[in-house]
């Protein structure tokens, strides 16, 4: 803001294992989005070291963050980013295309993608055609079919109702428990409950790390 800086995050130091299930909370400002949008590679830190799989982020050419991306990281928002005019298919094939996976091999990996999801039965229909809380299946299996180690979500309950949002936080429990990490952002209470572990993040620092049962 002209020579004013403004640092999201400031002095903040933590570690995310293997097949962690954690919960990123606080208020809007508190820089848990800017968090999570470093851990998945998007944002590189200013300043600091941040290390992926050994592999020091801020070193890496635009090019190797968008490999780590498409290979080990799978993301899932809040307003589920789906193309309208692709089936569900082609939305949950579309990571695929830009790993250069063959036609063949994307139809078949996006379709193990949504029958894993409980989807295979919508696989052909559009965004519109879906309730909220399958279009929010259809980007989880998007999500999952790079089979990435990480699953990312930024608020992923945040426009479905409380039923609903229940439904698709049994599916990220059943994601960890088969071995993925997964790391959501929320400012919901009930949603970072699912989760193992709670950072909890205001005004760009880390103001607790707690280990739930």
């Amino acid at each position: 803001m002209g020579e004013e800086q403004v640092f999201a995050l400031r002095d903040v130091s933590l570690q995310i294992g293997n097949n962690e299930y954690v919960a990123i909370m606080g208020p809007s400002g508190s820089g848990k989005s800017t968090l999570m949008n470093m851990l998945g590679c998007l944002d590189t830190p200013t300043s600091g070291l941040y290390t992926f799989k050994g592999q020091n982020v801020r070193t890496m050419s635009d090019d190797d963050l968008a490999e780590i991306r498409n290979r080990e990281i799978g993301f899932v928002f809040q307003t589920f980013n789906l193309l309208p005019r692709a089936t569900a298919l082609k939305n949950v094939e579309l990571p695929l295309v830009y790993s250069g996976v063959s036609a063949d091999k994307r139809r078949e990996r996006a379709e193990a993608a949504l029958d894993s999801v409980g989807l295979g039965d919508r696989k052909e229909h559009k965004p519109n055609e879906l309730s909220g809380g399958q279009r929010q299946r259809v980007a989880i299996a998007r999500a999952l079919v790079t089979s990435p180690s990480i699953i990312l979500a930024d608020e992923p309950t945040g426009n479905l109702d409380t039923k609903t949002g229940q439904e698709i936080m049994a599916v990220f429990e059943q994601l960890w428990l088969h071995g993925k990490t997964v790391v959501l952002v929320t400012h919901e209470e009930d949603v970072a409950r699912y989760a193992r572990r709670i950072i909890r993040v205001r005004d760009g620092l880390v103001e607790s790390d707690t280990v739930t049962t």
